[in-house]
């Protein structure tokens, strides 16, 4: 059973109904469901599908292909010596197939891309000089691979025999809450929206990690089991994350940590000061790739130019490694146990739950009832001066209906009261945000929390009242 990618299946279904030959590339990062979604699309039926062989050097990845010819149909066959013959035995393959579409996926391309291989010259010849000369029209070709920036890099934006050639490509994304609500139903967890937004704060929308959920635990066991028992299952995540996902992963950490801990994130010049990176076409290229994989985000700050954008981390993991995983210092197989109503838990919960409120700006959007009004997000900060007090504000929403909606995310264990001093600081953020901004537009202040905000007296400076549930339309 598909949980979620309507949109992604039905692109996928389409490639059959093309008159023409299609060569679509599927991407995303690694655990996030790629490999069952495209077979449960196809319902397993392949002409032939292949899996590279992680870390194995060409004569293993020859090999590996040789084995998916005979599982396939081909019969004996001996090891081809390199990607063209391997990729003339796919020829043979197909031409003994029946009549019809022939499905051909190929799943972790990037890892069969070894050095001196040639192997992307021989994907080309294949696809530009056979594939697509066929009379019948008849190839759908999908490709796969978690290792995103070699996708992008050699695939999507190939400028040699590929480029222009790609008709479809399909990112996917981690699940949304709601479609990590629907898994943990089908899965059987009894699990209440607090537990899983807790959940989702830790593991993000990664289907994999959810899979490891027992039912008979509670979410603070589960998670102590997960990351912080001896034999924990993805205790070991972190280097292997980044390491499958980028060739040469230092540098791409390198950012990472210079962003962790930085709430409001850094500028671009800001994290080449702290990385001591050179600055230039690498540098660009690790932070598109950081992002297109959706461990960070860029934003502009309100008023504004593109050159001045901030990046921030946002990847929920991440994030749960360095203020959690870390800082198990005694080695404690019921860290998240001990830890869950400490202030340090606190503290790292505010913080995963604002990130989880950016990741679902559209479901924001929805229940404030503007998702039909032309805005843009955004966020701001200033430092403080003589003449006004530092501020910053995480969640903007500036409107085309002459309205800027500023957004305060605060998680809580129960209903959210606002204080007297709060309620004053609100104002005085506010005030400097109209000062410093120049803004002539109405301000609205809303609140995104857990359960939502109490009706005490200074509930009236509120104009929206969002709590958790809107996070999973």
């Amino acid at each position: 059973m598909i949980i979620g990618r309507k949109k992604e299946c039905r692109t996928l279904w389409g490639l059959l109904e093309k008159n023409e030959s299609q060569f679509c590339a599927v991407y995303g990062r690694r655990r996030v469901g790629k490999t069952y979604m495209i077979r449960e699309a196809f319902n397993y039926q392949f002409t032939f599908q292949h899996t590279g062989v992680a870390k194995g050097d060409l004569r293993n990845q020859l090999t590996a292909f040789r084995d998916s010819l005979r599982n396939a149909g081909l019969g004996q066959c001996s090891v081809p010596k390199t990607w063209f013959e391997a990729f003339d035995k796919l020829k043979l393959l197909i031409e003994s197939a029946p009549a019809g579409k022939k499905v051909i996926f190929i799943d972790e391309l990037p890892w069969m891309d070894t050095p001196k291989s040639k192997m992307v010259s021989a994907l080309e010849h294949f696809w530009n000089g056979w594939a697509t000369a066929r009379p019948q029209k008849d190839i759908v070709l999908i490709v796969c691979g978690s290792a995103t920036s070699w996708i992008t890099k050699k695939i999507l934006k190939n400028k040699d025999g590929l480029r222009g050639r790609i008709t479809e490509k399909i990112k996917v994304a981690p699940f949304t809450l709601s479609e990590c609500e629907q898994y943990a139903s089908a899965a059987g967890l009894s699990m209440v929206r607090k537990d899983v937004l807790e959940m989702y704060m830790i593991l993000g929308g990664i289907p994999y990690y959810w899979s490891f959920l027992r039912r008979e635990l509670s979410v603070a066991q589960n998670v102590d089991e997960l990351f912080f028992a001896e034999n924990a299952k993805l205790k070991d995540e972190f280097g292997a994350l980044y390491q499958v996902l980028f060739n040469r992963p230092e540098k791409f950490i390198k950012v990472i940590e210079s962003l962790n801990g930085k709430k409001a994130g850094l500028t671009r010049q800001e994290i080449l000061t702290k990385t001591g990176i050179e600055d230039g076409g690498t540098f660009k290229a690790i932070l598109e790739d950081l992002e297109e994989c959706g461990f960070i985000r860029h934003y502009t700050s309100f008023g504004k130019k593109e050159k001045d954008a901030v990046y921030q981390l946002i990847d929920n993991y991440t994030l749960f490694y360095y203020h959690c995983i870390l800082k198990d210092r005694f080695a404690d197989e019921n860290y998240w146990s001990h830890t869950y109503l400490t202030s340090e838990h606190n503290t790292w919960a505010g913080l995963a739950f604002e990130r989880v409120c950016l990741q679902h700006i559209p479901q924001i959007k929805k229940e404030l009832g503007i998702s039909g009004i032309l805005s843009n997000v955004a966020s701001w900060r200033t430092s403080q001066t003589e003449t006004h007090a530092g501020a910053q504000i995480d969640l903007l929403i500036d409107r085309g209906d002459n309205v800027v909606t500023v957004c305060e995310m605060k998680y809580s264990k129960d209903i959210f009261v606002i204080e007297g001093s709060y309620a004053k600081a609100l104002e005085s953020k506010l005030s400097v945000f109209r000062t410093v901004s120049g803004t002539r537009k109405a301000l609205h202040l809303a609140f995104i929390t857990t359960f939502g905000v109490s009706h005490n007296k200074y509930w009236n400076i509120v104009q929206n009242d969002l709590t958790m549930d809107c996070l999973f339309e």
